[in-house]
């Protein structure tokens, strides 16, 4: 094969790898700020592996970055927008114009456009794009899978939705942490998980530190997922959650929520069969204390008995349901709070049961614990070794002992026995008069010298 064959082959391989990469254009209207909001697009594009398309025909997709200040910047907007569908077909909307109304302004002129966002907004820009036009996965190029290098398992994920927390409890130091709570998009939230459940994930695992506000910071905007908008908002988020896991059958499972008002919507939309995937009757519930007086001064917003209340709601909603609780220890030592916190452990445990929970209730609980010394321990060992010796190994210790003790009493009389034998045999020592002993003062006379007892002595 000659070289001019070989070079033309080459020629066409390249030309045909660069049709295979997708291709965007861009049309940006607007102010100087728009205008860098459109460079951040751009610039996310590229860096993903995307072509920059400098016509609407050789496009794949169109992103229209618009202006909505003035009449004539809404007139020139629409146009635009209708002249990209036109000649292309397939347009994304962004920028000002697209937060009027929520898109519906734009949908109302535009209903074949495939996603409207708001100003500043790459984020969703890039979702929508994701979604309508994939980039293929190169594993000669790309060295990271789509899903993200993962340190679980390949059954089950983590998924993030929000960083940071508003409260101000006195025993928690995440907030100096971690900062405020900082929502990420639902767009970009849900397509991490649509990439983690097509990557073979079969659980994912909803982890926050304040999972029921989600969306509170941003005062819960709108966002889009798969062409329609949809609020930050936590009940709308496990609806979409719930939905991709039904589609993948896979399950979703939701931590560290607290018991607000609106769980109780979430609730409604669990799943009643697991076998089907979706979001599993399961709830994280960090309850804390059981004490008033204890929450009070943790500074934590919540009531013990609207609690029970509200779990007490949830299984007649979801009589399958689990509700996993965690607990503090705070610095306060009094025996009533402990009892308190008992009590309410075991009234949170049976809540579904009427008598199981009188009867629970009125066991006293057992807070004191006697931690044996090692003295005792080393006792409690020996007495069971000896009992686990049996009878038969006692009574051959006792008669073991029985005639140790014997043979040495015998030996004991013996030398008794000669030691007499041998005194018997010396001559007797002559009796003697002891003097009594005279007191003078407090001190007794020291008694009678061994020279005074000899015979003859004066």
């Amino acid at each position: 094969m000659s070289s001019t064959v070989q070079a033309r082959q080459a020629r066409d391989e390249r030309k045909s790898a660069a049709s295979a990469t997708p291709r965007v254009g861009f049309v940006s209207l607007g102010c100087p700020k728009a205008l860098v909001d459109s460079e951040q697009v751009l610039t996310q594009l590229r860096a993903e592996g995307y072509e920059i398309a400098p016509s609407y025909e050789s496009a794949d997709l169109v992103v229209v970055n618009t202006c909505g200040f003035i009449d004539s910047a809404v007139a020139e907007s629409l146009d635009a927008i209708g002249e990209a569908l036109h000649e292309n077909g397939k347009v994304i909307v962004t920028g000002c114009l697209g937060a009027r109304e929520n898109g519906s302004f734009v949908r109302a002129a535009h209903p074949k456009v495939l996603a409207v966002t708001g100003p500043h907004a790459t984020a969703e820009v890039m979702s929508a794009v994701h979604e309508h036009l994939p980039k293929p996965h190169d594993p000669f190029v790309d060295l990271v899978p789509p899903q993200g290098i993962k340190l679980t398992p390949s059954h089950y994920a983590y998924l993030k939705i929000s960083e940071g927390c508003n409260h101000r409890c006195t025993f928690c130091i995440i907030p100096s942490l971690r900062g405020d709570l900082k929502s990420r998009p639902i767009g970009e939230v849900l397509l991490e998980a649509e990439r983690l459940l097509k990557a073979g994930v079969r659980e994912l695992l909803v982890v926050s530190q304040d999972t029921s506000a989600y969306g509170v910071d941003v005062k819960y905007r709108t966002g889009f997922w798969q062409g329609r908008p949809l609020r930050t908002h936590m009940t709308e988020l496990a609806s979409a959650l719930d939905a991709l896991g039904r589609a993948h059958r896979a399950w979703v499972r939701l931590h560290y929520v607290y018991p607000y008002p609106h769980v109780d919507e979430v609730v409604t939309r669990m799943t009643t069969n697991v076998g089907e995937g979706g979001l599993l009757p399961y709830l994280d519930v960090p309850f804390q204390h059981a004490s008033p007086r204890i929450l009070k001064l943790m500074k934590r917003p919540a009531a013990p008995e609207k609690v029970l209340d509200r779990i007490a709601a949830w299984r007649r909603e979801r009589p399958e349901i689990t509700a996993a609780p965690s607990s503090s220890v705070f610095p306060e030592k009094r025996k009533a709070n402990s009892r308190r916190s008992s009590t309410f452990s075991m009234r949170r445990s049976s809540i579904a049961s009427d008598a199981l929970r009188t009867r629970r209730s009125r066991a006293r609980p057992r807070t004191r614990f006697r931690i044996p010394s090692p003295t005792a321990s080393r006792k409690n060992d020996d007495a069971a070794s000896w009992k686990s010796r049996g009878k038969s190994a006692r009574r051959s210790s006792r008669a073991e002992s029985g005639r140790r003790s014997t043979s040495s009493s015998t030996r004991t009389k013996e030398k008794a026995v000669a030691v007499r034998r041998d005194r018997s045999q010396l001559p007797a020592a002559p009796r003697t008069r002891r003097r009594s002993t005279a007191w003078s003062g407090s001190k007794p006379h020291r008694r009678s010298r061994v020279s005074d007892r000899l015979p003859g002595s004066s």
